[in-house]
């Protein structure tokens, strides 16, 4: 269990679904950074995860990691369930993502399957039993991570461009749904950004395409990640916010 601090800075918790790598990771870090306690899940690289505990708790909080695949919905549903409704996060930040680039036509339904299940039915799998806590709570904070990809598509991503954009029009309902329990819904929908998810990207071909001529870092979508988690002043619910470079301007 996660111990609340007496500390003023401290803001809580804040749930990080796919926090020990790329996006996910720099997210808990700068929201540990913020002064909420972070806990962290992730499939199954445990030194990765390991490597992002120790980075979080080196800032003064707390971290705690579970390990389970958010496309079970009986896994998570064993991990979350009863623990989000006693203990709902501040902050639910929903990172999980998975690629399986194809041409369509060349396309197996493993490869389709695969990355909906995760980046898709993930984030139901996850939100039905945080969303619920955070209800009673009346308050909270829900930043799904989608992608450039979600918004204007990209060739070879039928799969993850389908998941990404289902990811904006959920979180759309959502902060419809429970805007009014002061729960806000948001979407962050990152540009080419240098992760292992990314590495195989031709930037040579990329960069013309970006007005700011670089390829982003996970830094630069944690610092939206956390305005839209920690700022007490907050008038922002159901939109997209692209970070991209101006890729999709």
């Amino acid at each position: 269990m996660l111990l609340v601090k007496s500390d003023s800075t401290y803001k809580g918790t804040a749930l990080v679904i796919g926090g020990s790598r790329g996006i996910g990771k720099a997210c808990a870090l700068r929201l540990a950074d913020s002064g909420f306690d972070i806990l962290a899940t992730y499939r199954g690289n445990h030194e990765a995860a390991g490597s992002m505990k120790a980075e979080v708790e080196a800032r003064g909080v707390r971290c705690e990691l579970m390990s389970f695949d958010v496309s079970d919905h009986e896994a998570v549903k064993a991990a979350l369930e009863e623990r989000m409704e006693k203990e709902p996060p501040a902050v639910l930040v929903y990172s999980a993502g998975v690629t399986r680039d194809n041409l369509l036509m060349w396309m197996k339904k493993e490869e389709w399957d695969t990355v909906l299940r995760t980046n898709l039915d993930g984030f139901y799998n996850v939100a039905r039993f945080v969303v619920f806590g955070m209800l009673r709570a009346k308050k909270g904070r829900i930043i799904v991570i989608s992608s450039v990809s979600g918004r204007i598509g990209q060739a070879g991503q039928v799969n993850y461009s389908a998941s990404k954009a289902g990811l904006i029009g959920a979180a759309k309902a959502l902060a419809r749904e429970v805007g009014k329990k002061n729960v806000l819904v948001n979407v962050v929908a990152p540009g080419f950004i240098e992760t292992d998810m990314t590495d195989k990207v031709p930037v040579d071909k990329v960069l013309p395409l970006i007005p700011l001529n670089r390829l982003g870092k996970p830094e630069d979508v944690a610092s939206v990640v956390n305005f839209l988690a920690s700022e007490p002043n907050m008038y922002i619910q159901g939109q997209v916010i692209g970070i991209d470079g101006g890729l999709a301007i």
